[in-house]
């Protein structure tokens, strides 16, 4: 064996060992393994450095700043919305929803534009429901993962593999061809989270603004149950308002918002009337908000309607205003100052001169040092800081939405989509997306940066090149014609499983393209030497290059490891349960349906 494949499978697993046993963080172990091929003169400077510039990094890249970009227009709210209407907090139910949906969809676009659509929405859903975001989003990737195989197009190995069938001068497949061995993958993956998953999806801990609120509301005792009502015709509340029902003294309620038709109406003023058909979201504890509906007669609403950002953590919650000395407010009380009308926040509790006040506290006269805890949306609360009348005390992250740019965004996301269709590189596709809508404004330059996950990227710069230096030195052929050799002549179930698992384990340090352009033409020739039909094996052997869960190399995984707070054993322990389900499933529909 040459010294050059001898030294290239050293470092192949060493790199391994590493990833493995997590010694150092990923990324450097990537960075590492990038330079001991260019120090070990496998690859020259250029080559080593040429994960960088790699269509996959450019395309990551890209999908991150439209991920950004998307979830800045609140697209996914509403599916998140949906999704929560449909499958309330169930975390079967809510896993089962996110993979269908996201599967389906990647088998028409690429994964990892599917999973980056998808991940606001998930976030939002793991906020809302109070499971761990790491319970939802590796389901909604392997299910993204698994969903490109239900069509010729959802993966770069399935696109390519056309190709290279027709270069042996064999018939392609057509665009439906792989479905039925898709529909199987994604069905097997999604029960296999439903039975399994809670034993081996990790807990991690959210750290987002939501465990702020939550001690907020622990150590003040604030009301925290926000419910939808309706006011039906007939009831005693229409026409009259807050002030004259005294809500606040006999109720310990408060209006969040109300609307009707077009109009909207957060933290309503004191003297606004409510009117038959109107939907209220009343704050409270959860007692007195159902004693103030039965008494009134008003109807529960599941839907959350146009009401649905009082409901969400990442758009609105609790604040401390603390009142300085030189504000309008000190020396007046919040009725005269009209805190309601002036920044549509609702005041829930008020702490002045070491006193606690609950209740209506609107005629209290309020003095510099006073603490008002207001609840509302984060864009209103955030707008308080900017006059001279309020010092907020609490840290909060205002989404900043721009409902305005949806049409934009989607425009420039699909735009993408389309040029990957047409024949355009993805990177290039993608990132032409990508520019779009920071051109039209939908994302800044600066949030652009910003979105990029640069361990992500690291990570996949550094690996690329072992890929490289493998097919350079003639390890990969060596490794798949040795492993062929072995099982050429045996049963056709050996053989099948043989290439499935040598093209699993070629994914995994190399590219999925990288991994099929190698393997297909020795597959093809293994197929006619052993008097079977080489297309079927060609397309299993493209088929199972997207079998890469044990470690984050796939594109999917690698984008989502950050946002799910995963470590490498996560994916091995998820991902080998997967990964041998995987096999097993693809062979069984391989010798049945395509041999």
């Amino acid at each position: 064996m040459e010294s050059e494949i001898i030294t290239v499978l050293i470092i192949l697993a060493l790199t391994v060992l590493m990833l493995t046993f997590e010694l150092v963080r990923i990324d450097l172990v990537a960075m590492l393994c990038m330079l001991s091929l260019a120090w070990t003169g496998l690859l020259t400077p250029a080559e080593a450095l040429s994960g960088f510039s790699s269509n996959a990094v450019i395309a990551m890249m890209s999908v991150m700043i439209m991920g950004r970009g998307i979830a800045k227009t609140g697209i996914m709210d509403r599916f998140s919305h949906y999704v929560m209407r449909k499958a309330g907090t169930s975390r079967s139910k809510l896993i089962g929803s996110i993979s269908v949906s996201v599967g389906l969809l990647s088998g028409f676009i690429q994964n990892i534009g599917a999973a980056a659509l998808f991940l606001p929405g998930i976030l939002n859903i793991s906020r809302r429901s109070k499971i761990s975001a790491s319970a939802l989003i590796m389901p909604m990737g392997f299910a993204a993962i698994l969903g490109g195989t239900i069509t010729m197009v959802g993966s770069g190995p399935l696109i390519l593999i056309n190709d290279l069938l027709r270069n042996a001068s064999l018939e392609p497949y057509n665009l439906f061809s792989v479905t039925p061995a898709g529909i199987g993958l994604l069905s097997a993956g999604i029960i296999y989270f439903l039975t399994v998953g809670k034993f081996v999806l990790p807990e991690t801990k959210s750290t987002d603004s939501l465990n702020d609120q939550e001690k907020m509301i622990k150590a003040l005792s604030l009301p925290h149950k926000i419910l939808n009502y309706k006011i039906p015709s007939g009831s005693s509340l229409a026409g009259k308002c807050a002030e004259e029902l005294k809500i606040w003294d006999s109720y310990r309620v408060n209006i969040l918002g109300i609307s009707r038709g077009r109009e909207l109406h957060y933290a309503p003023w004191r003297e606004t009337k409510f009117e038959a058909d109107q939907e209220m979201v009343i704050l409270g504890e959860d007692d007195e908000i159902k004693r103030f509906a039965r008494d009134y007669g008003l109807i529960r609403m599941e839907q959350e309607g146009r009401l649905y950002n009082l409901h969400d953590p990442g758009r609105s919650g609790f604040a401390e205003v603390i009142i300085p000395a030189r504000s309008e407010l000190a020396g007046q009380t919040i009725r005269k100052y009209s805190l309601r009308k002036r920044h549509e926040v609702e005041p829930v509790m008020l702490f002045s001169r070491g006193e606690e006040i609950k209740g209506n506290f609107s005629d209290h006269k309020i003095v510099a040092g006073d603490t008002i805890i207001v609840y509302g949306l984060w864009d209103k609360i955030n707008d308080m800081k900017s006059g001279l009348d309020f010092v907020v005390a609490t840290q909060f992250k205002a989404d900043g939405k721009k409902e305005s740019k949806t049409v934009i965004a989607l425009i420039c996301f699909v735009s993408a989509i389309a040029l990957a269709f047409s024949g355009f590189p993805i990177s290039i596709a993608f990132l032409t997306g990508a520019t779009g809508m920071i051109l039209t404004r939908v994302i800044k330059i600066g949030e652009a940066y910003q979105s990029i996950e640069w361990k992500v990227v690291f990570l996949l710069a550094g690996l690329i090149p072992l890929g490289m230096a493998m097919q350079k030195t003639g390890a990969a052929i060596l490794i798949a014609q040795n492993v062929l050799n072995m099982v050429l002549g045996k049963n056709i179930i050996i053989l099948l499983l043989s290439v499935a698992v040598l093209s699993t384990l070629f994914s995994l340090f190399m590219t999925n393209v990288g991994s099929i352009v190698v393997l297909a033409p020795l597959v093809i020739s293994l197929g006619e030497l052993g008097g079977f039909d080489p297309r079927p094996l060609a397309l299993m052997a493209a088929v199972c290059a997207a079998n890469s869960f044990i470690l984050p190399t796939h594109q999917v995984n690698a984008f989502l490891m950050t946002s799910g707070g995963y470590k490498n054993s996560d994916y091995f322990r998820a991902g080998g349960g997967m990964t041998l389900i995987f096999l097993s499933v693809v062979v069984m529909i391989f010798y049945l349906f395509y041999i």
